[in-house]
């Protein structure tokens, strides 16, 4: 049984490293604020309640690995890096400086706690897939998550590794696709159509399960069935909204890669706060 103690203390985080996006696209710099928030409260689950990790020991061999695949959305990750203790949340005023530490997209020569340089769209579940071999060859119980985006998935490397997931019963990986329906210059179904992705994820022989994947119960819940899945790998479909929780953002397709203009970065932080005392705020 979760409690609700557990619910409110991830929907707490997930508000927490929205605030974190927004403050790091800040005024008249560009950044990905839809993409990062889609899929914000799926990432603080999986930091802050499912995976084993230590922000001290970023590469202790039993942690868990995750992968951020559509790498454009770092500032997700970033906030949650920061959130959970691997570097400093100063360190976030850097993001995209000459030599910082926390670059466009994620790269493990520099951040702690990346896995790979990911954002070079539809190659992060293969490495995934490297990775849970190696795991298993090498006996340990660690899993790998990975976040795949939507459109992404127009990648024809994404199914040659789902394929080979299958092949060889990637029990110990877990894929999260971010089903926000749009990319960066409109909606991923009058770009690129794929249809039922639920049917061709069965058809390539995964474990599916479809969410709202804002809903941070039914999130965790999924998480821990996937977890009782044996002989093959799991794909959680997550119905998101682009932008979520920024009411000029929501849905806009404007807002993949922009910025905010001063009024407008305010009123995404009235937003936030807004959220942080039960209530909605859409710009009146």
């Amino acid at each position: 049984m979760i409690s609700e103690e557990i619910v409110k203390k991830v929907e707490q985080k997930a508000l927490n490293l929205r605030k974190s996006i927004v403050e790091m696209i800040g005024v008249n710099k560009t950044g990905h604020l839809g993409g990062s928030c889609s899929c914000a409260e799926i990432v603080a689950t999986l930091y802050f309640y499912k995976m084993n990790i230590d922000p001290q020991n970023p590469q202790f061999e039993d942690r868990d690995r995750f992968l951020l695949s559509k790498g454009h959305a770092a500032l997700v990750q970033y906030a949650a890096l920061a959130e959970a203790g691997f570097f400093h949340k100063d360190e976030l005023k850097n993001v995209k400086a000459l030599c910082s530490m926390l670059q466009g997209h994620p790269d493990m020569t520099k951040t702690p706690g990346v896995e790979a340089n990911t954002g070079s769209l539809g190659q992060g579940l293969s490495i995934a897939n490297g990775m849970a071999l190696g795991l298993k060859l090498d006996g340990k119980a660690c899993r790998v998550y990975v976040i795949i985006g939507d459109g992404e998935l127009a990648e024809g490397q994404i199914w040659e590794a789902a394929m080979a997931a299958s092949r060889y019963r990637l029990d110990n990986i877990l894929a999260v696709v971010d089903r926000n329906h749009l990319q960066a210059t409109g909606a991923t179904a009058e770009r690129f159509d794929l249809g039922n992705i639920e049917a061709k994820w069965e058809a390539f022989g995964w474990n599916v399960i479809k969410i709202d994947g804002h809903n941070v119960r039914q999130i965790i819940e999924a998480l821990n069935r996937a977890e009782q899945i044996k002989g093959k790998p799991t794909v959680i479909i997550a119905e998101t909204i682009k932008g979520k929780g920024i009411f000029f953002a929501e849905n806009n397709p404007s807002f993949h890669h922009a910025s905010m203009t001063i009024q407008q970065y305010e009123e995404a932080l009235k937003c936030i706060c807004q959220c942080n005392t039960g209530g909605d705020y859409n710009g009146e």
